[in-house]
């Protein structure tokens, strides 16, 4: 055979392989989609009825707060079990400095529609970026809420936070990302709550002590609103090749959490594990201790690419066991053996999943029910703020207002016990 004719062989036996890759994995597109059983298709023509809140129930729920924790539980000022049943609503994070959907809805709308699913509280993240820069917001991006063309970023902010506490949703604030995008890429400039050993390849600089200080100035305007119940206090802390020690994190935590404790002393403060929010297992021997008790809640974020670089591999491949095993050595042994509470600050699924991310979402969901877990649903959002492209785990349409009834809403009503 000729070299031509061994190129020519080469690239045929290419061009097959890459065919009957694509073949391949749109039969298991197709093949594996999800397909809602009788339950679910119920659920679907159903229609979930609004929760109205009165004054009333407002002032009643603000007497119950500030919250604590004890045990494995966060509690209210009567010593009851406040399960926070939260969702994610992003933007104020990446390139447009505020929260998504102001273009669509009022803030006030979008605010009556997360309380109407049945949750209780809201993860809104920021970044410093947005913090430090401040910029005024354009127009088209407030279309929705006219009041606030004119507006910088900030006050978009505290407005958005205004408009979820007054329709009586709990907010937890989140330092999401240093530079404003989506988080969370290869960039290394981004993987910790501060960059400047990384000398001037960041774009955006931070030392700790300016990471905290954007703390201090985005919780100021709500010292006085307590259903600001919390800060969270850095998003997917991580080091390359899982270099990041829980040791190092958990003192800048301290440093952190107990200058927000002399603002307002009832603030919870949320400490993510380290591995991307994977791992807190060494809470065990170096749990976070602040100047006031009982103010500690930490996080967790599972997904169904998690686990990847393991030797049992990525959790949406697992059996239940391996996966309880390890949600058991990461953080859930944290709430078995009543030490302290952990919130599922994100996870999330397509609204039309394979067979393998179906897999990992009731795997998780059957043992979040089991642990009986504090959580936060990734994301309300529709479209993700760069190039508008759609988010698939989104729990509205486009509209920013009509409910998307599925298999997760159906299954986090269980969690949320309505």
């Amino acid at each position: 055979m000729t070299r031509f004719s061994i190129r020519r062989f080469l690239l045929l036996s290419l061009a097959v392989s890459i065919f009957l890759f694509v073949l391949g994995q749109a039969y298991k597109y197709y093949r594996f989609q999800f397909s809602p059983d009788k339950a679910a298709v119920e659920f679907l023509s159903a229609e979930l009825a609004p929760v109205f809140l009165t004054e009333k129930t407002k002032a009643a729920l603000a007497e119950n707060l500030p919250l604590r924790t004890r045990g494995r539980d966060v509690i209210d000022a009567m010593g009851q079990r406040f399960k926070l049943a939260s969702i994610n609503w992003y933007g104020a994070s990446d390139e447009t400095f505020i929260s998504g959907g102001l273009d669509i809805q009022h803030r006030s709308e979008i605010a009556e529609v997360i309380r109407d699913l049945g949750f209780n509280s809201v993860r809104l993240p920021y970044s410093d970026e947005m913090v430090n820069e401040n910029p005024l917001i354009p127009s088209a991006l407030l279309a929705a809420n006219a009041d606030l063309v004119g507006s910088r970023a900030l006050d978009v902010y505290v407005a958005v936070v205004n408009s979820l506490t007054d329709a009586g949703l709990a907010v937890i604030v989140n330092d999401h990302i240093s530079q404003a995008r989506w988080c969370c890429g290869l960039n290394l400039c981004d993987t910790a709550w501060h960059n400047d050993y990384l000398g001037p390849f960041c774009r955006v600089k931070q030392t700790e002590d300016q990471w905290i200080q954007n703390w201090e100035t985005i919780m100021a305007p709500y010292v006085n609103n307590s259903l600001v119940i919390g800060a969270d206090l850095r998003n997917e802390v991580r080091g390359p090749w899982g270099t990041m020690p829980w040791g190092r994190w958990a003192a800048a935590a301290e440093r952190a959490g107990n200058r927000l404790l002399r603002m307002n002393p009832d603030w919870l403060i949320i400490v993510e594990g380290v591995s991307s929010a994977n791992d807190l297992s060494g809470v065990r021997t170096r749990p976070v201790v602040l100047d006031i008790d009982d103010r500690v809640l930490y996080s967790a974020h599972v997904y169904s690419w998690s686990g990847w670089g393991s030797l049992a591999g990525k959790y949406s491949t697992r059996p239940y066991t391996s996966f309880v095993k390890s949600m058991q050595e990461n953080w859930a042994y944290l709430i078995e053996e009543e030490i302290a509470p952990v919130w599922v600050g994100e996870f999330g699924a397509p609204r039309r999943a394979g067979q393998e991310t179906r897999h990992y979402w009731d795997n998780l969901l059957k043992y979040l029910q089991v642990i009986d877990a504090d959580f936060a649903y990734w994301a309300i959002n529709p479209r993700k703020p760069h190039k508008n492209t759609t988010e698939t785990y989104s729990l509205v349409r486009d509209d920013w207002k009509t409910p998307v009834f599925d298999y997760r809403m159906k299954d986090m009503k269980q969690l949320m016990g309505i």
